[in-house]
């Protein structure tokens, strides 16, 4: 299984089969990364323009996958855990710490330098379970008990702030 550079477990054995579509794919099948970050790699831009800035990896004749690409970029868009499927709920001007966090399943290529982005999203609880034991992120996980009581203290906060009081009964429970 795949491991932090602190030896701690990040749920996976591969952490491709969870990779979606890169984040610098353009709709049309362009790199936007040789376009727009071209200083970072000269010879992969220069590459890329060469082929009007085509994603090799679209081009079913190239061989090419995600993990061939040196500037693959992949997170998770869906806010709700991949392992249990617990949904994130968010106040507006409301400071508390998140129901979801972001997960990297991927640290080093090759042992050594760090290799692709890959996070997906993980419940703080499911978060805990995969990095401090052998749990991954493909156990069928029901959401933990804290978890749902979180959740449900957040939903009637954003009711109670949906409802309507009128200035008269605001001024009448003061008095």
């Amino acid at each position: 299984m795949e491991k932090t550079p602190q030896g701690t477990s990040v749920g996976v054995d591969d952490p491709y089969e969870f990779a979606g579509v890169c984040d610098y794919l353009t709709g049309d099948g362009n790199c936007r990364y040789a376009f727009d970050h071209y200083e970072h790699d000269p010879a992969f831009a220069r590459e890329r323009a060469n082929e009007e800035y085509a994603c090799p990896v679209v081009d079913p004749e190239s061989g090419w996958s995600w993990a061939d690409c040196p500037h693959f970029r992949s997170r998770n868009r869906d806010r709700e855990c991949v392992r249990c499927g617990l949904e994130e709920k968010r106040l507006a001007h409301d400071d508390e710490r998140p129901l979801l966090e972001e997960h990297h399943l991927s640290y080093s290529r090759d042992g050594d330098t760090l290799s692709h982005e890959i996070t997906v999203y993980l419940c703080r609880w499911c978060h805990s379970k995969v990095h401090d034991s052998w749990a991954r992120i493909t156990d069928d996980a029901a959401v933990d008990p804290e978890a749902i009581a979180a959740l449900e203290e957040r939903r009637s906060r954003e009711q109670s702030e949906l409802g309507f009081e009128s200035a008269a009964e605001r001024y009448d429970r003061d008095e």
